[in-house]
């Protein structure tokens, strides 16, 4: 526990920090709305002496208990990291339930350091987030019903409306609705007032493929709705709303042969001459830009879900976004996600045709 990791290097944290890292750790902390105003004034107007400030301000802390204490050492081990190795803190914060809030500091930190490599957002009072949500749980063949996913169609649907995205939710479609609904989706008019959107698609799958509910090998029926369809409905030429914003594409399902497991089984641009114009009066674009696709295992593989708690690409993508998603852009969320699987070797999520060509902050709750 963080709290009592904090108890346990007391005498040492007083001994050892430097009078510029407790005020840095005091700045960050009141960011973090660990601390206020008022706590962040008291250790310093009430103690003269470094030390001083020191004992009062990680008893101030590990007595707010594990949370607090978490932010704490986090931010330590950012600001000072000698002294955290020094101390042997341990920073593996258990997942959080609920989505951890961005705050107005943090936001501005990242716009003022970075402005012109990340995808700017909209202000929340401006702006419409749409996001859809499909899942195939119940198939015609009904060996194949994917038991524990309704628990992740709950899960994703609460982090995408923490993240301020109304969600357009679909369940139990054939492949060729999947492909109407996308088609739809990508006309939507909220999207020219919107700064990104998601795409989840929940199924069984093959290779390139997520299978729609009629679909059954045993009896040699084909239902699927190609993963590239994605890409073609939300591209620059058929869906301009979104012309220049994020596109996350997350799609949980297998991508290969079915095989037994002690868990349930997801059963170049056109270049105009220098000194010529063009008489179109219009500028190129390329075609499939700003997208990233975060797909549960490699091709040729299986993803695989728990009968109770769901699929495990999807409790690791909420998890991570939950704990992370208030600090970390798109990608090292996912790269975080990806090392959540380095000790199952059973299955490893892939990010593909990545497009995206600044970082995407989800910056949650503002």
């Amino acid at each position: 526990m963080a709290d009592t990791q904090l108890t346990t290097v007391r005498a040492q944290f007083v001994n050892r920090v430097t009078k510029p890292v407790i005020n840095q750790l005091l700045d960050n902390l009141l960011e973090d709305r660990v601390l206020n105003d008022e706590e962040q004034e008291a250790v310093i107007q009430e103690n003269g002496m470094r030390a001083d400030q020191a004992r009062s301000l990680i008893d101030m802390v590990r007595r707010k208990g594990q949370r607090a204490s978490e932010k704490l050492i986090s931010r330590l081990r950012k600001r000072d990291r000698v002294l955290f190795n020094q101390l042997g803190l341990i920073w593996d914060p258990e997942p959080s339930e609920d989505l951890i809030f961005c705050t107005e500091q943090e936001k501005r930190k990242v716009l003022e350091r970075k402005r012109s490599s990340i995808y700017i957002p909209n202000e929340k009072p401006d702006r419409k987030r749409l996001a859809l949500l499909i899942n195939n749980i119940n198939f015609v063949c009904e060996s194949m019903l994917r038991r524990g996913a309704d628990k992740d169609e709950e899960r994703m649907e609460k982090l995408l409306r923490d993240l301020d995205y109304d969600v357009v939710k679909y369940r139990n479609l054939s492949g060729q609705d999947i492909d109407k609904e996308v088609a739809a989706f990508s006309k939507r008019e909220e999207h020219s007032c919107s700064d990104s959107t998601f795409v989840v698609i929940m199924s069984h799958g093959k290779r390139d493929a997520i299978c729609g509910i009629h679909h059954d090998t045993s009896n040699n029926v084909t239902d699927l709705f190609k993963i590239d369809n994605i890409f073609k409905h939300l591209n620059t030429e058929n869906c301009r709303n979104l012309l220049n914003k994020p596109k996350i594409i997350i799609i949980q399902a297998c991508r290969g042969e079915e095989g037994g497991s002690t868990l349930v089984y997801d059963s170049e641009s056109d270049i105009v001459p220098d000194g010529l114009e063009d008489d179109s009066g219009v500028r190129r674009e390329h075609r499939e830009k700003d997208f990233i696709i975060f797909m549960a295992c490699t091709p040729d593989t299986l993803s695989y879900r728990d009968p109770k708690k769901g699929a495990l690409f999807i409790q690791r993508i909420v998890e991570t976004f939950n704990t992370y998603a208030h600090e970390d852009h798109i990608q090292k969320l996912f790269m975080k996600v990806l090392r959540r699987f380095d000790k199952f070797p059973r299955q490893m999520p892939s990010m593909d045709r990545v497009t995206l060509s600044k970082k995407f902050y989800l910056f949650p709750g503002l």
